[in-house]
Parts: structure tokens; sequence; C-alpha cells
């Protein structure tokens, strides 16, 4: 279980979009994920007519580290550490540090 999903309100706390928020759009590998709107880069492309690919240069967003993210507690309006509780039931769910509260989802 990761703590950190696709779909995830995060926050970035490191690097040259630090304070930026956004979404997790999708995990890269196990230790990199793409947040919408961070960490966006030009790229020139070639035009490919077999694809319908037209050339010039288009922003795209690139992966970020996963310790460089931090999930936005909406509680605090701050970005949290997060932890695994198990639950009475036997279900394992993530909960903020700073206040115990337990992430819905």
């Amino acid at each position: 279980m990761e703590k950190i999903r696709k779909g995830d309100d995060v926050v970035v706390i490191a690097g040259k979009d630090k304070g930026k928020r956004g979404t997790i759009l999708r995990r890269a590998d196990d230790e990199h994920v793409v947040v919408e709107g961070v960490n966006r880069v030009k790229k020139h492309v070639k035009p490919n007519p077999v694809k319908g690919q037209v050339g010039g240069i288009i922003e795209k967003e690139m992966p970020l580290h996963v310790s460089n993210v931090a999930l936005y507690n909406p509680v605090t309006k701050k970005a949290d550490r997060v932890g695994f509780r198990t639950l009475d039931d036997g279900t394992k769910v993530r909960f903020f540090k700073s206040n115990g509260e337990v992430l819905g989802g």
C-alpha cells in the first residue's frame, strides 16, 4: 500500500515548484509521480504523419520523486505526513500524522 496514490491532492515540498499544489495524475514508477500543473517542461517534437502528430514545442508534466511531495491536509491547510493504521474490522487505512484524521479512500 502506497502512502501517495493516484488522485491524491499533494503539495510540492522541494525543488523549483516548491509550494505548488496539484493532483496526482499517475505513478511513473515506484518512486516517481506525475502531478497536474507541476514540473512542466517544454519538449520539441518532430511531426509524425503516421500517428497524426504535428510538430512543434509542447508543454508536458514530468515525474517528481515522491520524497519531494507531501499530502495536502484540508483541515490544517498544510502539507502533512501519512501513516497507516489497522481498524477494528481489519481494514488498513491511511491517516494524517498531525491530527490523526483518516483519509477518505
